[in-house]
């Protein structure tokens, strides 16, 4: 029927990023890349997976939003590639428990647990135990949200995050790097 059920799906698998639009508009494999339009004829998103037990069509399906495609094009266009934003973390959902383990007050954010050292969060003072509740204007309430917000940002151009380190909250300014190529695999 062509209706959308979600818009913001993560945690999926598919991708590190993964801002997806659910719907039940039919995609099989092979058309991957097809167009999600609304009843008007205007472009929602670009069909990329579905989920299936059998290889067909089930009802469900994902689409990567506009708005993203856009991005990606635009930074093709630009550079000939797509520079996403790093800043060297570990990062997990705060749970009540790690908020615990780590001695931090806060209710809400992501608790950064590993640090790359002479990476940007550590030049910028991000230690394992502080809770990233800020990333510019935009509030972060998961990792999905922090790996977005952060892809977003310039590399080479700090931006503000607020951080809570135990029961005091941080103004640091972040300069992210480019997100590292994966390394290639190799074959023995």
């Amino acid at each position: 029927s062509g209706i959308v059920s979600a818009l913001g799906r993560n945690q999926l698998g598919i991708n590190t990023f993964e801002n997806f639009i659910q719907t039940d508009a039919a995609i099989n494999p092979g058309n991957s890349g097809g167009a999600l339009v609304d009843a008007n004829g205007n472009l929602m998103g670009i069909n990329t997976a579905i989920y299936s037990r059998s290889g067909g069509s089930m009802g469900i399906g994902f689409a990567i939003p506009v708005s993203t495609a856009k991005l990606v094009l635009e930074g093709i266009v630009a550079d000939g590639q797509v520079k996403r934003g790093w800043i060297g973390v570990e990062p997990s959902d705060l749970s009540p428990e790690l908020a615990e383990t780590f001695g931090v007050k806060a209710d809400h954010g992501v608790i950064i647990t590993g640090v790359l050292q002479n990476g940007p969060a550590a030049h910028a003072g991000i230690r394992p135990g502080d809770v990233i509740v800020q990333v510019g204007s935009k509030a972060v309430n998961n990792v999905s949200e922090l790996l977005t917000s952060v892809a977003l940002l310039q590399p080479g151009k700090a931006s503000p995050f607020s951080v809570l380190r135990q029961d005091k909250e941080l103004a640091l300014e972040v300069t992210p790097g480019l997100r590292p190529k994966p390394a290639a695999r190799v074959e023995r």
